[in-house]
């Protein structure tokens, strides 16, 4: 729907590493909003950006407000499209790829345009291009398939084994009433069960986390799947699990950070 009324509505993207990641698009729209809102993965982070309006509000403390995540989808909505329908210029601006496993700027910009606001999304980099990076990983030399882990666990979808699986958020893994809360043992297990059945036991798979700090390294930690649930890891852990023919346990595995 073509803009019929007053109000602009920005979606941007952050990047992963502070500073590093962010298009001037993006950090024009962040600083010359009448009103910005942030969701960083970060303390520092959201304080950075936060810092280059004098007119922001983080939407982090949402999370906390409510029990389940989708309540706090809701909310965050419901307060940027506040601000968009007294006919100012918002920003909205998320952590990594604003439409990349993100359910909230999708759902703003289709509410935004359907009410006949402008709005725009502006992309960033996301955990997945990083990833391609620091492991040194081509996803085209096998192909590559991605999930969302707890989806994929819910989902009677079968694997193919010889492409490149990449399963995100696997720190939640089993979280299937969307309280957003850090997945157990028991739950961790479910998702190892259900990658026995197309990998064997000893298959060596890598928890990855992409550097926030530019004075940090990704992390890299090198599992056999059979030990996968036992392994310490938060919630935007990426689980890699690399085609059957590639054995990184027996064989020269991608470089982990420190």
């Amino acid at each position: 729907m073509a803009q019929t009324v007053g109000g602009t509505l920005w979606v941007v993207g952050l990047g992963m590493t502070l500073g590093s990641h962010l298009t001037p698009i993006a950090r024009s729209a962040i600083e010359q909003s009448d009103m910005l809102f942030v969701a960083a993965s970060h303390a520092l982070v959201e304080q950075w950006v936060l810092g280059m309006n004098p007119n922001s509000r983080s939407l982090e403390p949402l999370y906390r407000a409510h029990p389940t995540r989708a309540q706090t989808y809701r909310t965050m909505q419901a307060v940027v499209m506040a601000e968009v329908r007294s006919g100012k210029t918002v920003c909205a601006a998320f952590y990594g790829h604003p439409g990349v496993f993100a359910a909230v700027p999708h759902r703003l910009i289709a509410q935004a345009r359907d009410e006949g606001f402008a709005a725009h999304l502006e992309p960033g980099i996301s955990a997945e291009p990083c990833l391609y990076a620091d492991l040194g990983i081509d996803p085209g030399q096998y192909g590559c398939v991605q999930h969302e882990a707890t989806r994929w666990l819910m989902a009677e979808r079968a694997v193919d084994p010889q492409a490149l699986l990449l399963l995100w958020q696997v720190g939640q893994a089993g979280d299937f009433d969307g309280l957003r809360t850090p997945s157990s043992c028991a739950q961790r297990q479910l998702l190892v069960d259900k990658l026995l059945r197309f990998y064997p036991s000893a298959h060596g798979v890598i928890l990855y986390e992409a550097a926030v700090l530019p004075t940090h390294r990704h992390r890299a930690s090198l599992t056999p799947l059979a030990a996968l649930a036992d392994c310490d890891f938060d919630a935007h852990v990426t689980l890699v699990v690399p085609p059957l023919e590639v054995d990184w346990c027996t064989s020269s595995a991608p470089e982990s950070g420190r």
